[in-house]
């Protein structure tokens, strides 16, 4: 049988077909506009994602036998409020995971309802990227729309409800609202009633690898496969990801180069990070997960490398970037272009270059960008040891970690041994993995990645190495907290 992965990200849909025996057969990669109305906003149209995953799905199948798809699983960009009227129709464009428009929002959760109360209520604080702030947002600036909504989902839940006709998300998802009790794995009525919301307007909650229906009649028409097909509730693109590399059980670790970045720590046992730097999810295979998230990681040499260099020629650029250069740029970049979640969780923060001189060259600046993305990457690392938790070694994912350069700099950043997965494809292929233990073809989703998740290579951090980037850190460590009250008034600058 054929089992396809949905990931769902912030710039393309990606689409794989895996067979039973975790062989990826064929993957295609669709790409969807997204909108930045004022600055630190950012937010997509739904529709845009369902015209993709719908064209999309017949390409993929292009050659192969639509009558063996037994199962459907979706990773998804997390946090993005979703907005449905009484016909299920949009009500306005979702607002995404990098959104920074709530700070008001942010603050008044934070310090007037209270940090310790939210981390009792829901195991988090706030952060302008998750759901609850965004409702209060559209309460106070939109409440013509906000007295429209009859349901509430997040990105990859819409598609789902498309496919099936079922309103529902996932608990690893439904965790990154601030409207999920995440160690009861409910949703906390103390948080609906403060965002003015009903439970009603919720969608009903399911574990990531359930099933929450098949195929309806016309979304089955539409991709040309069996009714039959089976669509699992599927996970938060970042538990996705997790299983999709075998990071599952109690400790194991995953960090992820994506758009954004994040350090990912399973856990058998519920657990909360008393400083709340970390957020404290359910994870996709059950059971729990501390995560550290930044907002802008791969994003950022994307940034540099298109927008500022004007070329898309990543390998060439990183060529003239040697390994006896490692560890000793003088030039260092705070990678906060959108703001940041984990752990400073500051909108204002925005991204700088530090130490430029006349000899400054563009392989110092473009190294710059890939160390202080290892740099921030470190900083929630440092947060997950001070809790106890001994990381030596995890898996990488993500687009940045197909650069053989910078996953040796994340590894002697971290002083971790990094395992890399034979699949770059983390949330479809744990999509996909999710389907599959819905389908019944593994009994669990420990099982699934235990019989098919394999590992390619690993990178060692060297010792004098990760030396000269212990140096290093503790000068990037100092710099943002050094310009943290100079960034409110370069924002407010007219």
């Amino acid at each position: 049988m054929l089992y396809i992965g949905i990931d769902l990200g912030t710039s393309a849909v990606k689409l794989l077909l895996l067979d039973g025996e975790g062989v990826i057969h064929n993957v295609i990669s669709r790409e969807y506009p997204l909108e930045f109305p004022q600055p630190g906003w950012s937010q997509q149209d739904p529709e845009d994602w369902l015209r993709a995953v719908m064209e999309g799905i017949p390409q993929l199948m292009e050659g192969f036998d639509a009558g063996q798809v037994a199962g459907i699983g979706c990773g998804g960009q997390m946090h993005g409020l979703v907005v449905l009227d009484r016909d299920d129709r949009v009500i306005r464009p979702a607002i995404l995971w990098n959104d920074g428009r709530t700070a008001k929002e942010v603050e008044y959760l934070n310090e007037t309802v209270g940090r310790e109360e939210l981390s009792r209520r829901t195991a988090n604080i706030a952060f302008a990227g998750f759901t609850a702030p965004k409702l209060l947002w559209m309460r106070e600036n939109e409440p013509g729309l906000f007295g429209r909504i009859e349901k509430i989902m997040l990105p990859k839940d819409y598609i789902n409800y498309r496919l099936t006709g079922v309103h529902c998300t996932d608990c690893s998802d439904a965790s990154g609202t601030l409207l999920l009790d995440v160690e009861h794995r409910r949703w906390s009525e103390e948080m609906l009633e403060l965002c003015g919301v009903r439970e009603e307007q919720m969608p009903r909650l399911f574990e990531s690898y359930e099933p929450v229906g098949q195929l309806t009649p016309e979304a089955a028409r539409r991709l040309g496969l069996p009714e039959t097909v089976i669509v699992c509730a599927g996970a938060g693109d970042n538990a996705a990801a997790a299983v999709g590399t075998g990071t599952v059980g109690e400790g194991a670790c995953n960090i992820s180069l994506g758009t954004s970045g994040t350090v990912f720590i399973s856990s058998e046992r519920f657990g909360v990070d008393p400083h709340n730097a970390l957020h404290a999810f359910a994870h996709a295979d059950g059971r729990y997960h501390l995560m550290g998230c930044m907002l802008s990681a791969a994003s950022c040499n994307k940034w540099l490398m298109e927008d500022i260099l004007k070329t898309k020629d990543y390998a060439g650029e990183q060529a003239d970037i040697s390994l006896d250069r490692l560890g000793r740029n003088r030039v260092f970049f705070l990678p906060y272009l959108m703001g940041e979640r984990s752990p400073v969780n500051d909108t204002n923060a925005r991204g700088a270059f530090v130490g430029l001189t006349m000899d400054t060259s563009r392989a110092d600046m473009l190294q710059a960008v890939l160390e202080g993305v290892a740099f921030a990457i470190r900083d929630s690392l440092e947060v997950a040891r001070a809790l106890g938790v001994d990381v030596r070694r995890s898996k990488i994912c993500g687009g940045g970690a197909r650069s053989d350069l910078w996953r040796t700099i994340v590894a002697n950043v971290l002083n971790v041994c990094l395992e890399v997965p034979a699949s770059e494809q983390g949330p479809g292929v744990g999509g996909a993995l999710l389907a599959m233990a819905a389908c019944g073809l593994y009994s669990s989703v420990e099982d699934a990645c235990r019989m098919l998740v394999r590992t390619a290579g690993t990178v060692e951090p060297d010792p004098a190495l990760a030396a000269r980037y212990e140096g290093r850190y503790q000068i990037f460590k100092k710099l943002y907290p050094a310009l943290k009250e100079v960034f409110p008034s370069i924002n407010s600058c007219k």
